[in-house]
Order: structure tokens, then C-alpha cells, then sequence
């Protein structure tokens, strides 16, 4: 096989213009990483039109052959082909897989390493650990230490007793300074299928380990691959709106040597349908929801010289409904997508409950760092020094839905996290006559490019803000300003709105489970300003937070065509 290295600058590569998020580059490369003074390699394989964000799979294979040889003839690169998703090999170092921790470190350094953005981009939400042979234990306990941080696991092969290293052993929360990836390194649930001799020694201490994180029942059930399957309790004493119980533990009893593509595909259609989502206190898990699959529309548009997309979902009561009803544009975070943010947000499910359309356009793109990837998504990006026009693409969208929907024109509302929350506070600005209601999540204001705020809004547009009390681009716990400590360039916003709507700069205040809110009045005793800190949360947004900013606050205002605001169907201002 041909091993490839990455060029030291990709600034200049030619983005595809009918699909902005492909991946610049195909085949099997060479990356390396730092470890404790040591360098260490691992291959990635990017199957041909491979897009960003897909599905990662991380394996440590058996230590017992050259790792080039056994991916060669092992089925996970023909696994990488037809599922379209990014595979990650681990090597071990001379005289194989190290169990005293550091191999499982090295495991854990490459999830962190896959997600730097330097010639693809990847997300933290849908990263899965696979371990064969003695590759097996390493993997066991790098999910172990890091169990938070994986959306699933499977080994192939008995276990040694060191593979309970990490059983009580966390790594730890860790910062990553100004990027969206969030490292909690709790433990919580995880889906794993473990495939062995039987379920007895080490394997069976593996085994009860992850039945009690899963909260396991104890009576098993069977398929065609596993012998064993531990269902979780049906007892859940809290909501499920942003973790669902779903960790099951398979066990295959009577597995020698190694997985034929049946039994890989048998085990990727399992751990690969669990996601982790970004939240307050740790990472949540639920499945994940194909926004096709869902039932909601891909629909396209060639704006400024890109084709530029967005899903539309129309709930089934939408369909059915002979008057018009409210439409939401959900707008995703930077090195995110469309197809992502629908399952990050659970608008949809919003949508589904409450009768309105909701789309999630996906965001132009830019270079994020000098001779970096210059088609990272985000919005208000650039594409060879030419500014791109997220505003008028995301104005053309609605356009496009009122006219072949029935939409409410007096209860079109917007929300966004990260560079989808700067972009919803910029539309809010720019386009107010259009909007009833804006949600920014995460971030206000681009640091980079600090725009004035107007001395007016005409016609004026509410703001509900939320961010994490943690949250680096947001927060700042020592020196911030306001009631809630945000930084500079967040309070000035903040300050700039309060002073155009004449509002009542001591805010009224109440904590609801993990939000504290300030509510800030105008002469009408009308919420104009509503800002929610999240206790224990970094730079994320979670799926409750969609309903909270729905059903507590956009609903409750709408617009009349003269542009007159409404806030429970009275005049607001």
C-alpha cells in the first residue's frame, strides 16, 4: 500500500464548489502525535469523497504483525469504503502493546489528535474505539479513562487482567483552549460488544465493570452475533430530552481469531449508532438521528458560485395543517454541519411537538488558521480572500420556504450556537423586520471581526442568550463583567441592546435547574433581553436548551406586517 504524508501548508488546495465539505485529500497517510517526549505514528485512510464530520473509527490492532500488513488484509478499510467514514489505526511500538497505561494514553491522544483541523475535520461527537488481539485491552482501558469522550467500543479477543487498569481511573477534565473540542473524561454510559473465549477470568471482571456503568439488567437476550445482551434498567428517575438510555453490553462467547466482514459489519451497526452531545456537567449520549432518515428534506442553492444546502424539516401535523405556522432557522456551530446540528440541537424534535417547520442551513466556509484547511464551515467566511455573504444565503432560505410553505410571516424566529449564535445576533441586527425572535447560543459577537452596534433597531427584535458559566469564548469567571462575568466584547452587546431598547438595566433574576436567567425589561414590562448562564457548561449547547429558547420565550412573540412587535399577542413596545 501507498503511505502518504500531509503537506505542511493546505491553504491553497481547491475547494470542491458543489459540496464545500469534501475532504481535500484521499488515501492513507502517515500522521504522528507527542507523547510524553515520545514520538508516535498512526494511519489514517480517507476513502474517496469522503465529507467532514463523518463517523471516526479508532483501532488498535493486534501487536503480533506489521500494522500495515493486517490493514491490508483486514475488512476495516473495505468497512471505511462502503460506510463512508474516517478510520484511524494505531501502531504499537517495538515489542508490542504496552499495558501499563501509556498505550492507552496514546489511544486516547489520537481521539484528540483526529479533531486538530489540520487536513480534515472531524467531531467529537461520533469518535468509537476498537481494539483486536492484545490491541483489545488497550482499548478496554483508554475507554475506561476516557469513557465520556467515546460514542462506543468494541474489542475482539480475551482480555488480559490488566485491562481493568483504568476502572477507577479518569483522566480528567482538559482544557483545549479556543477550540469547540470539549474533553470532560467522566464516566458515564457507553455501548461496547466484547467478543472472546467465554465470559469467565478478566473477561467476566470487563464484563460486570461495564454492566454496572450501564446500569445493566441483569437477564441476558441473544441475536445471531452475540450470545449475551444486556439491556439497561428501564428505571430512569430523570429526563431524557438530553441523555437516552440506550448503553447496551453484547458479549460473544466463543470468538477465536479474527472478525470476517459479516461480524465487522454486525458490530459497526451497533456502536456506531450512539452519539455523544456537548452539555452541562458531562457529555450525553443518544442516537443518532439521520436527518433523511428523520424525514426531513435536503434542498439546495447555488449562491455566490458554492451549491449550499439545508435540511428542512416538516413535521407530519405541519403537513396536515390548513393555516400557516411558524418556521425556525437553526444555524450550527463552526466546523459543523447541517446534518450534525439537527441531531446536536433535537429541533427537530421541537418541531415535531410544538407545529412549526424548522431548517438548518449549512454555513460557508473559511480558513481557520494561516496554511490550514481552507474549507473549514463557518459563518461569514471568506474563500480566497473574497467575503462570502452568509446573510443574504440565509434570507434566500426563508424566502424559499415561505414560498412553496404556508409560513406565518408574524412568527419566522432564529437561533444558532458558536458561529451559528454570531450569525443569529448579526441576522438579528441586519434583517429585523424579518425575524420576531432571536436565540443566540454560545457566542454573541465575532472576536475578530467586532462590528458597531446599532444606536437603534427598527423594528426592534428580542434576544434570549444562553451560554455556559465555562464557556472560553464567552465567559470569563475572574474578571467579567455584568451580573453573569462575561467578557468585554459579550457585555458591550449586552449593554448596547439594553440602551436601544430602553430597558431596565437591573435585571430581574431566577434560577431554573441549571440556568440562572436575568431578565431585562423595557417601559412595558416586556422581556426584550433574557441572558441564561448554565452552570458547569463549556463552549456547547445541549438539547434542552432548544426547548427552553421555543417554548419560553421566541413562541411568545410574533410580528405584525407593519412590523410592529407582539408580545403575547399585545404590543411590546
Amino acid at each position: 500500500m501507498v503511505v502518504n504524508r500531509f503537506p505542511q501548508d493546505v491553504g491553497n488546495l481547491e475547494v470542491d464548489r458543489t459540496e464545500q465539505k469534501r475532504c481535500l485529500f484521499s488515501g492513507l497517510f502517515e500522521e504522528e502525535l507527542e507523547l510524553n517526549g515520545v514520538t508516535r505514528k498512526f494511519y489514517t485512510y480517507l476513502t474517496p469523497g469522503l465529507l467532514y464530520n463523518q463517523r471516526c473509527l479508532v483501532v488498535a490492532p493486534p501487536d503480533e504483525v506489521d500494522t500495515l500488513d493486517y490493514l491490508e488484509a483486514s475488512g476495516w478499510m473495505a468497512l471505511a469504503d462502503r460506510e463512508k467514514i474516517f478510520l484511524h489505526v494505531l501502531t504499537p511500538l517495538e515489542g508490542g502493546w504496552a499495558l501499563d497505561g501509556s498505550d492507552a494514553d496514546y489511544m486516547n491522544k489520537v481521539y484528540t489528535q483526529i479533531q486538530a483541523r489540520n487536513y480534515y475535520v472531524t467531531m467529537q461527537d461520533n469518535i468509537y474505539a476498537v481494539g483486536i488481539g492484545r490491541g483489545a485491552s488497550v482499548a478496554q482501558q483508554a475507554a475506561m479513562k476516557m469513557t465520556s469522550e467515546w460514542s462506543g467500543l468494541a474489542t475482539f479477543g480475551d482480555l488480559d487482567g490488566a485491562a481493568m487498569l483504568n476502572a477507577e481511573v479518569c483522566a480528567g477534565a482538559e482544557s483545549t483552549g479556543g477550540t469547540e473540542l470539549i474533553i470532560s473524561a467522566t464516566k458515564t454510559q457507553l455501548p461496547v460488544w466484547m467478543l472472546w473465549g467465554e465470559n469467565s477470568g478478566a473477561n467476566a471482571q470487563v464484563c460486570q465493570y461495564w454492566k454496572v456503568q450501564n446500569d445493566s439488567d441483569g437477564e441476558p437476550f441473544s441475536n445471531s452475533f452475540a450470545n449475551e445482551i444486556y439491556f439497561p434498567s428501564t428505571v430512569c428517575k430523570i429526563s431524557q430530552i438530553n441523555e437516552e438510555k440506550i448503553a447496551q453490553v453484547r458479549v460473544t462467547n466463543g470468538f477465536t481469531g479474527e472478525p470476517d466482514p459479516a461480524l465487522i459489519a454486525a458490530v459497526w451497526g451497533y456502536i456506531g449508532k450512539a452519539r455523544r452531545h456537548r452539555c452541562f456537567g458531562t457529555k450525553t449520549l443518544r442516537i443518532f438521528e439521520d436527518p433523511v432518515e428523520y424525514g426531513a428534506e435536503l434542498h439546495t442553492m447555488e449562491h455566490e458560485g458554492f451549491t449550499r444546502l439545508w435540511y428542512e424539516y416538516v413535521p407530519d401535523c405541519v403537513k396536515e395543517s390548513a393555516g400557516p405556522v411558524p418556521l425556525l432557522v437553526v444555524l450550527h456551530g463552526r466546523g459543523g454541519s447541517a446534518e450534525s446540528f439537527m441531531d446536536l440541537s433535537g429541533m427537530n424534535r421541537v418541531a415535531e411537538e410544538r407545529g412549526f417547520i424548522a431548517v438548518f442551513p449549512e454555513s460557508s466556509i473559511y480558513q481557520q488558521r494561516p496554511g490550514g484547511l481552507p474549507n473549514v464551515l463557518s459563518w461569514g467566511g471568506q474563500y480566497q480572500g473574497r467575503q462570502m455573504d452568509s446573510a443574504e444565503f440565509i434570507l434566500a432560505v426563508v424566502d424559499d420556504v415561505k414560498a412553496r410553505r404556508n409560513i406565518d410571516a408574524s412568527r419566522v424566529y432564529l437561533c444558532g450556537q458558536s458561529s451559528g449564535g454570531m450569525m443569529t445576533a448579526q441576522m438579528a441586527l441586519r434583517a429585523p423586520n424579518v425575524f420576531a425572535a432571536a436565540s443566540p447560543w454560545s457566542s454573541l459577537v465575532n472576536p475578530q471581526r467586532q462590528e458597531p452596534f446599532p444606536e437603534a433597531i427598527q423594528p426592534a427584535i428580542p434576544l434570549m442568550f444562553l451560554f455556559g458559566n465555562h464557556d472560553w469564548l464567552c465567559a470569563d469567571p475572574e474578571n467579567g463583567e455584568l451580573e453573569y462575568r462575561v467578557k468585554k466584547r459579550i457585555a458591550d452587546f449586552l449593554r448596547s441592546a439594553m440602551k436601544a431598547y430602553g430597558l431596565n438595566e437591573t435585571p430581574l433574576r431566577y434560577t431554573c435547574g441549571e440556568i440562572d436567567y436575568y431578565v431585562y425589561r423595557n417601559a412595558k414590562n416586556v422581556p426584550m433581553l433574557t441572558v441564561g448562564s448554565v452552570k458547569n457548561m463549556s463552549h456547547a449547547n445541549y438539547p434542552k436548551e432548544s426547548w427552553i429558547a421555543y417554548d419560553e420565550f421566541m413562541c411568545r412573540f410574533s410580528r405584525r406586517e407593519d412590523g410592529t412587535l407582539l408580545y403575547m399577542g399585545e404590543e411590546a413596545m
